[in-house]
């Protein structure tokens, strides 16, 4: 059953304490409402990408308290810290290299090298984030292709059932999402216009921003070379081979391994959820092993199995 309350403190606390076991939790900001899970964690990341229905793990904003909370997280450049000072808290999202130590989960990242912040200009949603004392991850609180909620009922008329607690804290005041702003190329880049506009942000910045390189940017997590290991990949295994790793899912290959074979399992009981939050851990986790060939169980093509076999696919392209 999905909790609604009227977001007050004693619903902010209990809200704190769902995130804190790992649960989702519907909370309005300035924007849209958004869909909250601790960002630290991966497995409430992919729990997310599930209640979503999304058809890819695109990278979720995480939400943070304050700028020094952002820096624990992001390594942001002069021009990123203007705007943050000149926007934050409010609807612009910082796209930057995550830093070293960085709390956010990789699955939230969607194994990108970067992280989008942003501080939100909400009440509620500030008080949530304070008393979960972690970044929230948060993406729109809809079913994806659906349109943006602006009140808990749109919520609910999409999630009901799929998430733990919705806050009810009014209608969002903005209505759009955030503009989202990217620190990764040499100049800073639009990823998407939103609740502020480019001029606004041109301004503070006293330069033009520039348009995506690549429709990859656009979509970030679209590029193989993201989620490929140095090994190679053979997807849809039967059988290890001899010499190759395995990437198991529910113990089909783990129990045909011989002695001393390396093998770790996305899930051993077949849950996708639980195995979307490993993939990226545990492809890093065989290349640290040196192995040359992975072999890689049949995933379902069902709920996130659609997403990870993306990822994998991908990781088994070719090189160019």
């Amino acid at each position: 059953m999905t909790i609604l309350a009227q977001a007050d403190a004693a619903a902010i606390a209990r809200a704190a304490e769902v995130l804190r076991s790992g649960g989702l939790v519907a909370f309005p900001t300035e924007t849209v409402y958004g869909l909250g899970a601790d960002a630290t964690s991966g497995w409430a990341a992919a729990r997310i990408y599930d209640a979503k229905g999304r058809p890819s793990f695109n990278p979720l904003i995480a939400h943070v308290a304050d700028l020094a909370a952002a820096q624990r997280e992001a390594a942001l450049p002069e021009a990123a810290t203007r705007l943050a000072e000149a926007f934050w808290p409010g609807p612009l999202t910082i796209v930057a290299p995550a830093a070293p130590g960085g709390s956010v989960s990789e699955l939230a990242r969607a194994g990108l090298p970067s992280v989008a912040l942003r501080i939100p200009d909400h009440p509620v949603a500030r008080a949530l984030i304070a008393a979960l004392g972690r970044p929230v991850a948060a993406p729109s609180a809809n079913r994806s292709g659906h349109v943006s909620p602006v009140t808990a009922a749109h919520v609910a008329e999409d999630l009901s059932g799929r998430v733990d607690m919705i806050l009810d804290g009014g209608r969002a005041t903005a209505g759009l999402e955030s503009t989202i702003v990217s620190f990764c190329e040499a100049t800073p880049t639009l990823l998407r216009p939103g609740a502020i506009a480019r001029e606004k942000i041109e301004k503070v910045l006293g330069a033009k921003l520039a348009a995506p390189a690549r429709a990859e940017v656009l979509a970030p997590g679209m590029t193989a070379s993201h989620y490929a290991p140095n090994a190679r990949l053979r997807l849809e295994a039967h059988e290890l081979l001899e010499g190759e790793a395995a990437l198991d899912f529910g113990g089909r290959l783990t129990a045909l391994a011989p002695p001393g074979a390396v093998t770790l399992d996305l899930s051993p009981q077949g849950d996708l959820v639980e195995a979307a939050a490993n993939l990226f851990s545990h492809l890093r986790a065989l290349d640290a092993r040196r192995v040359e060939s992975i072999a890689v169980a049949h995933i379902p093509e069902r709920g996130l199995g659609e997403a990870i076999n993306d990822r994998l696919r991908r990781a088994a392209a070719p090189r160019v």
